[in-house]
């Protein structure tokens, strides 16, 4: 397998594994302890650097069990980097849930670092873009929590690209810490952001990407071709849009046409696809998920894949998909 390699986030000196690992739905919805560990520790030793997760993720239960992977696999702080959301909140209440007011981001930060065992963050995103709250105020915020240590980085998930640079004029004016990277969904059948409205931002403010979802939720692994597996997430209680979304008939048929280039690249159509996200030279890094430790080892054999995607096979592979 290819060694990894490393990509600044955007226009900062950090530098993140172009492959790394993600706890949505998986970490206390689907893996154990003990799994969760496998799986993290397979990704770490295979070179990845950055791992992922959300104050949401599992109402604070996936921090707690990525915290007590780390401290029983011993990582050295210096050798990783991790992340977390706020947004969506854990308590309910008006100012607690689904709000980027002042109180509830300077209140969210300290029990997320509780639950991770962490003195700090590396990375904190805004999870999704809120309406009800002035940029300013949200802006202010996370520039504080990064002037108080409690973050080395910020940035945002899913807001338009007008509302970040909104919010990087105000920090700029302000002399504040700007946002830097931006968390979209990325995949060969969602592309609009990263590839369109996103475009000015990578030279205009040295916007980086950290990418979700590059397997689609699992529809460009093909495995929904002739329907839902019971061990599938689309078949979990409370997923009925995922199961509407994977089981497409139009999107399937492409799916199919994909599996014809990557038995061409001798790979499977995960890896194929992963390779396709990283391919794209403003992504940082994408981010990959896995159930078992069994796909992480797959997943990393994207980075051979990544090698043999040159502009014809490029080009093919956007032909079948439009």
């Amino acid at each position: 397998m290819a060694d990894m390699t490393y990509r600044r986030l955007g226009r900062s000196g950090l530098k993140v594994s172009v492959l790394s690992f993600g706890s949505w739905v998986s970490f206390g919805d689907q893996l154990d302890v003990e799994t969760g560990s496998e799986c993290m520790e397979a990704a770490y030793e295979a070179g990845v650097n950055f791992f992922d997760n959300a104050e949401v993720y599992g109402g604070g239960k996936s921090e707690q069990i990525m915290g007590d992977i780390i401290a029983d696999l011993g990582w050295e702080r210096h050798s990783y980097v991790v992340s977390s959301k706020f947004m969506m909140g854990i308590h309910g209440g008006v100012n607690t849930s689904n709000t980027l007011n002042r109180k509830y981001l300077l209140e969210a930060i300290e029990p997320s670092l509780e639950r991770l065992g962490l003195e700090h963050l590396d990375l904190i995103y805004c999870h999704r873009p809120d309406p009800d709250t002035p940029v300013e105020e949200t802006v202010w915020a996370m520039s504080d929590i990064i002037s108080a240590g409690f973050a080395h980085y910020w940035g945002t998930s899913e807001w338009p690209a007008d509302d970040i640079r909104a919010a990087y004029e105000i920090a700029e004016r302000h002399h504040l810490h700007k946002p830097l990277m931006e968390q979209p969904q990325y995949n060969l059948v969602t592309r609009e952001k990263v590839e369109v409205e996103y475009s000015r931002l990578y030279e205009d403010i040295g916007l980086g990407l950290t990418t979700w979802s590059p397997l689609a939720s699992g529809l460009l692994t093909g495995k929904y071709i002739d329907g839902v597996p019971e061990d599938s997430r689309a078949a979990l209680d409370g997923y009925d849009w995922l199961r509407d979304m994977v089981t497409d008939p139009e999107a399937n048929a492409k799916v199919k046409e994909l599996q014809a280039v990557a038995d061409e690249l001798d790979c499977t159509l995960a890896q194929l696809s992963i390779a396709w996200c990283a391919s794209n030279p403003n992504v940082s890094t994408v981010i990959t998920g896995a159930s078992r430790v069994e796909q992480v080892h797959e997943n990393m054999v994207a980075l051979d894949v990544l090698d043999q995607l040159d502009d014809d096979m490029l080009e093919r592979i956007d032909e079948i998909m439009a």
